[in-house]
């Protein structure tokens, strides 16, 4: 989105500070609304980058508060929006409440314009650098045959892949299952000269022992009982292309042997035959195993283990690279919805707070599977946790011990800003909030004494 100082949203039910507002804030361009539901409407149409909020504003006829139930429906609808609640005195236990709930900043009656001028110049320059950091971002997240991932260690490996897709190197992908080793591979295959040859790909774990040596070399007529006819093996079909070989730490030790020559000696006898045939095929290889403790234990040869592993790459788990799952997540749902013609189109804050919060022992392919289901399942366009059969982040502390995690969080941070800052508008400033609510927050924490003795 990008910021307008058009797109300044006041709601307020008042007509008198309607016209206050309006004509303070008229360089902005304002917006004004006098209930949640057409500032609702607004806001999804629009995009505001900054919306003034009154938390006063009548409740519903439940009488619950709608001011409130504004904040989350803004933030969980438009998360990039910056909120700024307006409340009176008798309020103030709700304007903290909205800090908790996403608000940027909140200010108390009478409206001093000047002031309330600066909280909205911050936000704007707030929403608009954050705005240019996931632009940048998004222009250097990479997707690699749906491998995709702006985190350090990712942009370390689409690195490593440009430079030896080119290359005949044997490459040994180490990881756990499901952190998208296979795609890794079809990757350094796209962008090789082999690309249009092709990619042959064969799981050592899934086929029993007696069938993976014809499987991989192929086989004459009447090699053995049932061979019926002549059938040509992987490295054969792979021939001027790419054999992937999956899951190489499962394929038993006898095997492992065979597997070494043919990658020396560049032929391959089939089963039941004499004949050498040579081949031209560029191995990659991949496996959850830990190869060097397999080696102690002699499940794996050592030979053929530095053999395959001229590069390694190793592809880390999901819940080391936390930044990259909302880019995952959205690729998913942009996919899913487009392929089975659904509705939803968004992830709430709540549901990437929860997938972020997520250890993911099935990484990747089980991150797609709850977004497909999601898709599937979901009855509107915004996905909560709930839809992704997960809980909130939040739902697993109560309200009393979030309450207290926030208390000591802002006291501490007052503190220190405090003990590293001669004038209070500097330590508010590196607080990121407004002078008034420093006071505000002092006077909240009881932290007078401690604001006396440092002025001292």
């Amino acid at each position: 989105m990008s910021v307008d100082k058009e797109q300044l949203l006041i709601v307020e039910d008042d007509p008198g500070l309607q016209s206050q507002l309006k004509w303070s804030f008229e360089e902005y361009k304002p917006t004004i609304k006098g209930d949640r539901k057409s500032a609702l409407e607004f806001v999804k149409k629009h995009r505001p980058a900054v919306v003034i909020t009154d938390l006063g504003l009548p409740p519903d006829p439940g009488g619950n508060s709608e001011g409130l139930a504004l904040l989350q429906q803004i933030v969980e609808f438009e998360p990039d929006t910056k909120v700024i609640v307006v409340t009176g005195r008798e309020e103030k236990e709700n304007a903290v409440i909205s800090i908790g709930q996403g608000a940027y900043d909140y200010y108390q009656k009478p409206i001093d314009a000047d002031m309330l001028k600066f909280v909205i110049d911050r936000a704007y320059k707030l929403q608009q650098l954050e705005e240019e950091n996931r632009k940048l971002a998004r222009n250097q997240a990479q997707d690699t045959e749906g491998l995709i991932g702006t985190s350090p260690s990712m942009l370390e490996i689409f690195s490593t892949v440009d430079k030896v897709a080119p290359t005949s190197v044997t490459v040994l992908l180490l990881g756990e299952t499901g952190t998208g080793k296979g795609e890794l591979a079809r990757s350094i295959h796209t962008k090789s000269e082999r690309r249009d040859n092709h990619l042959v790909t064969i799981n050592c774990s899934s086929i029993p022992e007696a069938l993976l040596e014809s499987e991989l070399f192929g086989h004459e007529k009447g090699a053995f009982t049932g061979a019926v006819g002549k059938k040509i093996g992987k490295f054969e079909y792979a021939n001027g292309g790419t054999l992937f070989l999956d899951e190489i730490g499962d394929m038993p030790v006898a095997l492992q042997a065979k597997i070494l020559h043919v990658l020396q000696e560049r032929r391959i006898v089939r089963l039941g035959g004499n004949a050498e045939i040579e081949i031209d095929v560029r191995v990659i290889c991949a496996t959850h195993q830990d190869l060097e403790q397999r080696i102690q234990e002699r499940l794996f040869r050592e030979d053929l283990f530095y053999r395959i592993s001229e590069i390694v790459i190793k592809v880390p788990p999901l819940r080391d690279r936390t930044e990259d799952i909302p880019f995952l997540a959205k690729s998913f749902l942009r996919k899913f919805a487009d392929q089975h013609d659904r509705k939803a189109t968004t992830l709430s804050q709540a549901a990437l707070a929860a997938m972020q919060a997520s250890t993911w022992p099935g990484n990747i392919r089980e991150l797609e599977n709850k977004i497909k289901r999601a898709v599937v399942m979901a009855d509107k366009p915004l996905i909560g946790p709930e839809d992704l059969q997960m809980h909130s982040a939040e739902t697993e502390l109560s309200p009393e011990s979030l309450r207290e995690v926030r208390a000591r969080a802002e006291s501490s941070a007052i503190v220190e800003a405090l003990g590293h800052h001669k004038s209070m508008s500097d330590a508010a400033k590196s607080l990121g909030i407004t002078r008034p609510t420093l006071y505000n927050l002092i006077n909240k924490y009881d932290l007078d004494s401690y604001l006396k003795s440092n002025q001292e």
